[in-house]
């Protein structure tokens, strides 16, 4: 602890919370900011308030956990929502497209063509060259219906 008070811990706290803040944009997720805010701000008092390393750390301490808590209760009050809920969900945004069979369905398994795209597909018995609706995927197959 002697160590931060020969360094001038403000500049500690403050180079802690820019790293944080630095890790924020990095690797997004929500919650390092908080962290580096509360860093930055410990810093600040300790500059202005010439306090000890003790109670740095339970000003850290307070914010982050007081910060923490507000960002919590303001996400869930006010939930982030995707623009665009079917992205990355390929098969999902197929649903009500048609395609044309290009390996019979028989035995409930074949395969259809969307676009330029092959793709397996589950359903009743259908043979080659008919178009089908597609209704919705099962893992990596879609599921169809005659069109």
């Amino acid at each position: 602890m002697e160590v931060l008070e020969n360094l001038d811990a403000h500049w500690v706290w403050i180079g802690i919370g820019l790293l944080l803040a630095a890790l924020e944009i990095l690797m997004p997720g929500v919650y390092l900011i908080w962290l580096a805010l509360a860093a930055i701000a410990a810093g600040l008092m300790t500059m202005a308030l010439g306090i000890g390393v003790g109670m740095q750390v339970v000003v850290f301490t307070v914010i982050a956990g007081g910060t923490v808590y507000a960002a919590k209760r303001f996400l869930q009050d006010r939930p982030i929502h995707e623009a665009d809920p079917m992205m990355n969900k390929r098969l999902d945004r197929m649903v009500g497209e048609t395609a044309i069979v290009v390996a019979a369905i028989e035995g409930g398994s074949g395969k259809v063509q969307v676009g330029d795209s092959e793709w397996i597909a589950r359903g009743d018995d259908t043979a080659i060259g008919t178009r089908v609706r597609i209704t919705g995927s099962e893992g990596i197959a879609l599921t169809v219906e005659p069109a």
